[in-house]
């Protein structure tokens, strides 16, 4: 009998090693512990020994039940460890060496925006923003535009449907909601409620139905600036951006302002820069932002007294002046999200 139950131990540990799910692990075990196992057949024969020997065997029985479990644990444990090996993929080796770790960074649109906000900042200059969705006094009727300009068409702005209700926002009579086209809708909401001296700087996000080519998208981002307080001169615009464009390109960029047309401003200019550190466009005179003085009938609209006050303004579109500084061709770039373009900015 003793070498029967030894025999039973020994064909558990033979057979181990093919047993690898779970119900080939229960029918594994009841070959040998189920109602009708080897073992509990060899348990069935202690009732028929003599009394002096059935401890003796009924202790080898037990013996032998432990020894099985030891067997049957094994294969648990090797069947558990199969399946979360599964979990967890292929086995790393750590004796390879790590992969560099990929660090992001900030867009290069972000990076040209701060930039030009910690120019004006240093100076003196408060950043303001607005809300996107803006109504036509704050974007059209405050900034002095006559009714038939072309950005009042629907062709050029985003008209939101007549019906269109705001929570929590109101509008003039009849006018509409728009999206932006511009942040100018900032400088005049700051106007209308505070008093001079005003010095703030309005970046944002813009809207206007462009079609999207190499030059132009349908959103975009400005960043504009005003400056009202007594005795505000073009002498003073000119010393301003004289000294961001040289913080901007270098202190060789020189400036020169071209007489222009804007309904928010008298005089209007578009400022142009001439630099060395552009590559194929240094050395070249290139436009990059327009400004003016402050159109009376724009102090009109904010209550502001035009015999008393005076001021500028100047805007320039993020997207161009990243494009200038970084030799960029299309403006498309910026938002296709292609990592071989955006990983070039790493370090700008």
């Amino acid at each position: 009998m003793e070498a029967e139950l030894q025999a039973l131990v020994s064909q558990a540990e033979a057979g181990r090693d093919t047993v690898s799910t779970w119900p080939a692990l229960a029918e594994f075990k009841a070959t040998f512990v189920g109602p009708n196992g080897s073992l509990t057949a060899a348990s069935k024969e202690i009732g028929k020994l003599p009394n002096e020997q059935k401890p003796v065997f009924g202790k080898k029985v037990n013996e032998t039940k432990q020894r099985l479990e030891v067997v049957f644990d094994s294969i648990r444990e090797r069947i558990e460890n199969a399946e979360l090996a599964a979990k967890l993929g292929p086995q790393v080796d750590p004796s390879l060496s790590v992969s560099e770790n990929q660090q992001g960074t900030e867009h290069p649109l972000t990076q040209v925006r701060e930039k030009i906000i910690g120019i004006f900042r240093k100076i003196g200059f408060t950043l303001v923003e607005g809300p996107e969705l803006e109504t036509e006094f704050f974007c059209f009727d405050a900034l002095n535009p006559p009714a038939s300009h072309p950005a009042r068409d629907m062709q050029d702005t985003y008209f939101l449907p007549a019906d269109f209700v705001l929570k929590g926002g109101g509008k003039r009579g009849s006018e509409n909601f728009i999206m932006r086209p511009h942040t100018s809708a900032v400088q005049i909401r700051t106007m209308t409620k505070r008093k001079p001296p005003v010095r703030i700087l309005s970046p944002g996000r813009c809207f206007r139905r462009d079609t999207v080519d190499a030059t132009h998208s349908a959103n975009f981002h400005q960043v504009e600036g005003l400056y009202v307080d007594e005795n505000v001169t073009i002498r003073d615009l000119k010393a301003l951006l004289d000294h961001f464009v040289k913080e901007l390109f270098g202190s060789d960029a020189k400036t020169r302002f071209r007489p222009s047309f804007f309904p928010f401003t008298e005089p209007s200019f578009e400022m142009d820069v001439q630099t060395s550190n552009l590559r194929k466009l240094s050395g070249k005179w290139i436009e990059i932002m327009g400004c003016g003085m402050v159109d009376p009938n724009v102090f009109s609209h904010v209550g502001y007294d035009a015999d008393q006050v005076s001021g500028y303004a100047f805007g320039m579109g993020v997207e161009r002046i990243a494009m200038i500084l970084h030799g960029i061709d299309d403006i498309r770039h910026f938002y296709q999200n292609d990592l071989r373009f955006l990983k070039q900015f790493q370090f700008a």
